[in-house]
């Protein structure tokens, strides 16, 4: 019995070395020096160009959605801002406004207001600066149609004799 045990064990044995050789082999092939498991080559050439695609890939979307959402933010703030210079009679840069008059209404305008009296006839109210001829104008004076006047000081505009139209740029009241 003995003699039967023996050649099981010598087989068993035999097997387990082989096959110890043949992973030590393929382990001492693969990686090393003369063949790794990837290439310089193939990294450069392959593997990193595609990896810098996506890269520039995910940098363009993020920053198209970021000038977008800086975008809407802008707006945001330029409507509120032209809604506030709407409400207090100005407009935003500096744009000239159409206003118009019934007779015997007053426009009085703050320091640094325009006016452009484009038809019907107007006087001045408390003076203005007639910046087209460079004459002051006093109080009753009438204002020349298509003549840019300003106002150097608050409450300083016109009172319309009729139906009027002016261009106005800046702060004014209409009484």
């Amino acid at each position: 019995m003995k003699e039967k045990r023996w050649f099981p064990r010598l087989l068993a044995g035999g097997l387990v070395t082989a096959a110890l050789v043949v992973v030590a082999v393929a382990a001492e092939q693969q990686g090393s020096q003369s063949d790794p498991l990837i290439t310089i080559s193939y990294l450069e050439q392959q593997t990193m160009p595609d990896i810098l695609e996506q890269v520039d890939d995910k940098v363009t979307a993020r920053e198209s959605a970021l000038k977008s959402q800086l975008q809407s933010v802008v707006d945001g703030y330029v409507d509120q801002v032209e809604d506030k210079l709407s409400s207090s009679g100005q407009t935003a840069g500096g744009a000239f406004q159409t206003v118009t008059l019934k007779a015997g209404q007053t426009l009085a305008g703050k320091a640094g207001c325009e006016l452009l009296l484009r038809s019907g006839s107007a006087s001045c109210v408390s003076g203005l600066i007639d910046t087209t001829t460079g004459a002051s104008l006093g109080a009753g004076n009438a204002v020349a149609a298509n003549h840019l006047c300003l106002a150097v000081a608050d409450g300083q505009g016109v009172k319309a004799s009729g139906a009027v139209t002016l261009l106005v740029r800046g702060s004014y009241t209409i009484q």
